[in-house]
């Protein structure tokens, strides 16, 4: 039998109400409390150590943020992820090398349907709100400018800048610069020699 958080981590509906739910984001919320309370460097590095899959070398947070599951997040080395940030990982989220969020980004990997009717149900006798998710992608070399939305489903490709206040709701190809709301690429960045 198929769990919740299985189902979740595939795209079905899910019920969020499930214990192991439950557990892992009562988890990521006291960890989280406690890596925004604190400035001391290394337990910060412990805490984010604890809170996601993985994190690299040299990766920085750099003021509170906010963080749903966190052990559906995968963060490479030297990233630095700036203030306000909101991390609804409700699917996997994954940050490549060298990547910088500006402030007040957010990554929303969970959607509901554009039926109104169905949205909601019942299940064991209590009303349900009905969620799926998609996984979000960022590769290495990234600049996200400041308050960004990105939505679940898109992967966003190497050598990239998202301008600040842009909606990616599409995946954005390698080298490039996209803005807007809906973000669209409106200039090619040369490739990054090795």
């Amino acid at each position: 039998m198929t769990t919740e958080h299985e189902k979740l981590l595939n795209g079905e509906d899910y019920d969020y109400r499930d214990p192991e739910l439950q557990e892992m984001l009562g988890s990521a919320r006291s960890t989280v409390r406690e890596l925004n309370k604190t400035l001391d460097i290394s337990t910060r590095q412990k805490l984010m150590k604890r809170l996601f899959a993985r994190v690299g070398e040299n990766t920085i947070i750099n003021g509170p943020i906010s963080v749903l599951y966190g052990k559906h997040m995968t963060i490479g080395s030297q990233v630095f992820i700036n203030d306000g940030c909101r991390f609804q990982d409700s699917n996997l989220i994954e940050l490549g090398d060298r990547v910088i969020v500006a402030p007040d980004v957010k990554f929303y990997c969970g959607q509901h349907d554009l039926d109104a009717t169905k949205r909601y149900d019942q299940r064991d006798g209590q009303p349900r709100l009905i969620t799926t998710t998609a996984p979000i992608s960022v590769g290495s070399d990234t600049w996200i400018g400041g308050n960004v939305t990105i939505i679940g489903g898109v992967k966003i490709d190497n050598n990239v800048i998202i301008g600040a206040g842009a909606v990616v709701t599409k995946d954005i190809p390698d080298n490039s610069i996209a803005v807007g709301v809906p973000a669209k690429v409106v200039k090619k960045l040369p490739e990054i020699k090795e």
